[in-house]
């Protein structure tokens, strides 16, 4: 019992952490432009962590952005630590001055964001694949909170809150950089 209260604590504090809001104040005067940073060919390194700070899996993702003037097309292809392999393909679609909209394979409905300065703020839900211990691919339908924040011309900093249900089970860190 006392385990399943103590889980259940930690679980509470960990919903409470921190994370950026749209009213932040911004740290530079650099103004985010997605389908400028996008186009052409970036890679980027990321990892998941765990609702308790475990890294649970690293990857590094080749991205191929294209801007037709009306929607930025990003091809993302992940390599995995363990060899496997996934690419995820997003069109978003400019809706205001600094809004955006978009999907993907998976994506429950549409994405939204909002850049601000040198920040934009992407959130979704998506049937996330993930690798079973049997070889097989499971899904689990979580909600991103991504929040991005260009750290010079030819880099951008990606943090993403995970929930399921509400209650957060962990984050994603990626650094992307223009090739």
């Amino acid at each position: 019992m006392r385990a399943l209260i103590l889980l259940g604590l930690i679980t509470l504090l960990a919903a409470c952490t921190g994370k950026p809001g749209s009213d932040d104040p911004l740290l530079s005067d650099r103004r985010l432009n997605l389908e400028e940073f996008f186009t052409g060919d970036l890679i980027a390194y990321g990892q998941f962590q765990d609702v308790f700070g475990t890294v649970r899996r690293r990857f590094e993702v080749r991205i191929r952005g294209d801007w037709n003037g009306e929607r930025l097309r990003l091809v993302e292809n992940f390599t995995y630590e363990d060899g496997a392999t996934e690419q995820r393909i997003w069109t978003l679609t400019k809706t205001g001055p600094d809004s955006w909209q978009g999907t993907a394979l998976g994506v429950v409905g549409m994405a939204t964001g909002e850049e601000r300065g040198d920040t934009f703020n992407w959130r979704y839900t998506i049937d996330l694949p993930i690798p079973a211990a049997d070889g097989t691919t499971d899904t689990i339908r979580v909600s991103f909170d991504d929040w991005m924040w260009q750290l010079s011309d030819d880099r951008l900093l990606n943090r993403a809150y995970m929930t399921k249900y509400g209650v957060d089970i962990g984050e994603v860190v990626i650094s992307f950089e223009k090739l």
